[in-house]
């Protein structure tokens, strides 16, 4: 894509102090505790010390436009960081590099920018870019109760597995439409019909093929990183709380059999067990309950890294695109998205959306082809990704990263981890109040842990924040 000339306005770096929620990790990013951050009132300053904020959209706090006239980096300088991280031993023999202007688009350094690498969950940026443009800022997911055949009404799902088994929070992601509120509707319709009793049937024909991904670790499903993928759950089908908690086999059901108890609670008798229907739903809607809209999701699935949200809504651009709401269409959608908005997938190959499944490779080519349309101002709808990527230092997967040093609340990225992979995307304001992009990745650091890899690639962004590096 053309880069000479970028400018990047306020929607350039979206700095949220309002990302609570607990910190649900990619596959290995393990992240302790809960972290919430209150909203800051006004007029305090932004923390850290950066450019005036204002206020844009529901509130977020963003960055003024960034000075054109800050001194940009002195890419010989940029590139011996580079050359040095690509000798430190604690990454492997693989790895791959790109620091770029985010203001001019200017490379200014890089080691093996095309060859394809393991991208862990930078790949969720993919997902989130693709949501973005093609499901919109106002799209819900919605789940439905129609009536069925005879005294039968029919739980639909339509892409929501952060249902709350109760009452929905209106001010959650994860728990934004209840089954107890849907619950509530329906019992309005059907005692204005003079009914209260019914059999319950499940449509969740939604999504299409394999719930699981032939690459996933049966030992990932195991541990909770990762559910069956399906059009409907609760609580992304966590049997117990906590960030990796084993999920139900079948989320679909699962729901199905919590909506049944709610149904019960307003005076609702439903009779026998819930069953798959065997053709999709079409009678009169009973009602309706909406998740959060796709930004927000969006939002949730990059802060945290949750593989499960990222995996059902790669199926909505698909459906969107009317492919195949499956592994296979999910992933052909999202590329062919970015691809269309023009970033170069060559060498790109996705075994799945959240990059937990083996097989998926993507080049730093085009992870920052990214970052660089989240910067950019001509494409304000995805403003959102860049929102929803973690601080260093204060949310999500960064949380317990960049606690200290240059780069504290300046940096924001995605997190990547797998087995002998660690990888981060993202930006970093450095001294000079120059916005850079960066694409780090490292795909074959062998049997060490997470620890040193991590403690490298956070070493290099720090050194980007702190140096100016002037020529």
């Amino acid at each position: 894509m053309a880069r000479a000339g970028r400018t990047v306005g306020a929607a350039a770096l979206v700095l949220v102090l309002a990302a609570g929620g607990y910190a649900t990790a990619d596959a290995y990013d393990v992240v302790p505790g809960v972290v919430t951050l209150a909203p800051e009132p006004a007029p305090a300053e932004p923390f850290p010390d950066a450019p005036g904020a204002g206020t844009v959209g529901t509130g977020a706090a963003v960055l003024a436009d960034l000075d054109a006239a800050a001194p940009a980096p002195d890419g010989a300088q940029v590139q011996a960081l580079v050359d040095a991280l690509g000798a430190d031993p604690r990454l492997g023999p693989s790895v791959g590099v790109l620091v770029a202007d985010a203001l001019t688009g200017d490379v200014l350094a890089e080691r093996a920018p095309d060859a394809a690498r393991t991208p862990a969950s930078t790949a969720k940026l993919v997902t989130g870019v693709a949501a973005l443009t093609r499901l919109g800022a106002a799209r819900t997911f919605d789940t439905t109760v129609r009536q069925g055949a005879g005294d039968q009404v029919v739980l639909v799902g339509g892409g929501d597995m952060m249902l709350a088994a109760g009452a929905g929070d209106p001010d959650a992601v994860n728990g934004r439409a209840g089954l107890a509120d849907l619950a509530a509707l329906v019992a309005v319709q059907l005692t204005l019909a003079g009914r209260d009793t019914v059999t319950l049937g499940l449509d969740d024909s939604l999504f299409t093929g394999p719930a699981t991904a032939p690459g996933w670790d049966a030992a990932d499903l195991a541990s909770g990183y990762v559910a069956p993928v399906a059009p409907l759950a609760v609580d992304i089908a966590k049997i117990s709380a906590g960030e990796y908690p084993p999920r139900h086999a079948d989320p679909a059901m699962h729901a199905a059999t919590e909506f049944a108890a709610r149904l019960g609670e307003v005076g609702i008798t439903v009779t026998g067990a819930p069953t798959r229907v065997s053709s999709p739903a079409t009678g009169d809607v009973l009602g309706v309950v909406s998740s959060a809209p796709v930004p927000e999701v969006a939002q949730y699935f990059l802060d945290t890294s949750d593989n499960t949200i990222t995996e059902v809504v790669a199926r909505m651009v698909a459906l969107d695109l009317d492919l195949p709401a499956s592994f296979e269409g999910a992933t052909q959608a999202v590329l062919r998205t970015v691809q269309a908005l023009g970033v170069d997938t060559d060498g790109a190959a996705l075994a799945d959306a959240s990059g937990l499944a083996e097989g998926s490779a993507l080049p730093p080519r085009l992870l920052l082809g990214l970052l660089e349309l989240v910067v950019d101002p001509a494409h304000p709808e995805l403003r959102e990704v860049s929102n929803g990527m973690p601080v260093g230092g204060l949310t999500g997967t960064l949380a317990d990263r960049f606690r200290s040093g240059d780069a504290t609340g300046l940096v924001r990225a995605k997190t990547g981890s797998l087995a002998s992979v660690t990888s981060l995307a993202g930006s970093v304001l450095d001294a000079d109040g120059r916005l850079l992009l960066f694409v780090l990745m490292a795909d074959q650091t062998g049997a060490v842990g997470q620890y040193q890899p991590r403690q490298a690639l956070d070493g290099f962004v720090t050194q980007l924040a702190g140096c100016g590096c002037r020529g």
